[in-house]
């Protein structure tokens, strides 16, 4: 059984352990970086309007407030991924354990990009 096809060619493909660093180097501002991208890549391949993210990113300066929009970073995922993980099983990792989600989110953006040009089979 196939899926219907989603737009995939805005999504950019990003190096794992690159991602480390600049989060180490920026002394954690990537992360709000990633988080504003990412957002935007799953919610247009999940054919909806990429440009509220930068609300969803400012709530995540605000206590309380960054649990919404840790809620909607989950759900735009769990809609875009063909893990079929619990939305609420992806919020409670964002909350206990955000590496991992950082890693199930980078992972399926990468398989989702279109292949790097000039690459191999």
């Amino acid at each position: 059984m196939s899926t219907p096809a989603r737009p995939t060619e805005h999504i950019t493909r990003r190096n794992m352990w690159m991602q480390v660093l600049l989060f180490i180097i920026t002394f954690g501002i990537y992360y709000y970086y990633w988080y504003l991208v990412t957002l935007g890549e799953m919610r247009r391949a999940n054919g909806k309007d990429a440009g509220s993210g930068c609300l969803w990113t400012i709530l995540l300066f605000i206590p309380i407030a960054n649990f919404f929009a840790l809620w909607r970073h989950a759900s735009e995922y769990t809609q875009f991924s063909q893990r079929n993980l619990p939305k609420l099983l992806v919020f409670v990792l964002w909350i206990f354990f955000s590496p991992a989600v950082w890693y199930l989110v980078q992972t399926d953006l990468n398989q989702a990009a279109p292949p790097v040009a000039g690459g191999g089979p």
